[in-house]
């Protein structure tokens, strides 16, 4: 039982095929602390360089329409005033909501999680459970809103009082300045708090965007069990064994490959290195390494093995110890000579051993030669 549970433990970051599939989901990076602050800033901006436009438009659309004469009523036609009024109020009206518009798209561009996902639209019958909605709400994603809605309140709440606490003293001399005066400070004061609004909004998107990467991140971890399973799958796929044939080919080169081809056995480690070695009786010397490599290229040259029916066994201490000890086209270490004659006394009678139900030897590495998969040695 120990075993089981230590094997559907979520330790396993998400692979890319697990972010992948999720995204198709809906489920992506999503921040609306960070839209709120770009359309906020967006606003802002607006307002402090085009707000004497937008006050402008609209004085004049009063003005126009607090002003009748006698053709007005002898040909009244309220459509026509209204689009003849209204257009210029439109523009500007238009111009903020096209550049709040563009915010809005910018920051799941700025995520990554921009993109049409349908998926995401269709009925799920859990959403409308009852039980997972108190969860949401009382669960640690519902404390975490509740803290976020707090702090959010206390900032700006706080930036808002400052604000007013210094523009007091001009509020109160409004009463005092002509019309065109008053509305003039009355649109600068609110485009520069807006600015100051929208700048804690930046804070706490700028909290809040880490801190929803590291929810999904959590939430889409993934237990041994579940990736050892998805690479299953990924390797019997038509399509993706093409493209693991055509990425070892790109690899590892022509005189590499013919060199697999013809070596004698491939250890491995067994997932993270390769080794290929090469021994003919009367011509070679010594056993000679013709090809070593790990990740990408260690599957390479297991791959290429295959297809040339060259031996492959698992001999993780052996393996490492010659990937980190020689290099290609050059005979082992001597240290190695015994470790490797074993191994290679058992290939050249492997069809007798198997026939036999005879198991590989097993081979003592020396103590100077053993190494981790991160190349240092082990005492």
């Amino acid at each position: 039982m120990a075993g089981t549970t230590e094997r559907d433990q979520k330790t396993e970051q998400p692979t890319a095929k697990k972010l992948t599939d999720s995204a198709r989901e809906g489920d992506v990076l999503v921040s609306r602390e960070l839209a709120t602050a770009l359309m906020m800033l967006a606003g802002a901006g607006w307002l402090i360089a085009a707000g004497g436009w937008l006050v402008q438009s609209a004085g004049e659309l009063l003005k126009r329409g607090l002003t009748l004469d006698a053709d007005d009523v002898a040909h009244f036609a309220p459509g026509e005033a209204v689009m003849r009024n209204g257009v210029e109020i439109l523009l500007p009206l238009a111009a903020l909501f096209g550049l709040a518009l563009a915010a809005s798209i910018a920051a799941p561009a700025m995520l990554g999680s921009l993109g049409w996902r349908g998926k995401a639209l269709h009925f799920k019958g859990n959403r409308m459970n009852p039980l997972s909605g108190l969860k949401r709400i009382f669960g640690p994603q519902g404390v975490i809103e509740l803290i976020k809605s707090l702090a959010k309140v206390l900032l700006l709440g706080t930036i808002g009082y400052f604000l007013v606490s210094d523009a007091m003293p001009r509020i109160m001399t409004l009463a005092q300045a002509d019309l065109q005066g008053a509305i003039g400070l009355a649109g600068k004061a609110i485009g520069h708090s807006m600015l100051a609004m929208a700048g804690g909004l930046v804070v706490i998107a700028l909290i809040d965007v880490p801190a929803q990467w590291y929810q999904r991140n959590r939430r889409l971890m993934m237990s041994k069990q579940e990736v050892k399973e998805e690479a299953r799958e990924s390797d019997g796929a038509p399509e993706l064994k093409q493209a693991q044939r055509q990425r070892q080919h790109e690899i590892l080169s022509g005189s590499a490959r013919k060199a697999v081809s013809e070596a004698t056995v491939v250890l491995t480690n067994p997932t993270h290195f390769s080794v290929a070695l090469r021994y003919r009786p009367g011509m070679d010397a010594a056993p000679v390494v013709v090809a070593r490599g790990r990740g990408d290229v260690a599957l390479s040259i297991r791959e290429l093995a295959r297809g040339a029916d060259v031996p492959i066994l698992e001999y993780p201490q052996l393996a490492r110890a010659i990937y980190f000890t020689a290099r290609a086209g050059r005979v082992i270490p001597e240290e190695l000579f015994v470790a490797v004659a074993t191994v290679l006394a058992f290939v050249f009678q492997l069809e007798r051993m198997v026939a036999d139900g005879a198991s590989q030897p097993s081979v003592e590495v020396p103590p100077t030669h053993r190494f981790d998969p991160d190349g240092r040695r082990q005492n």
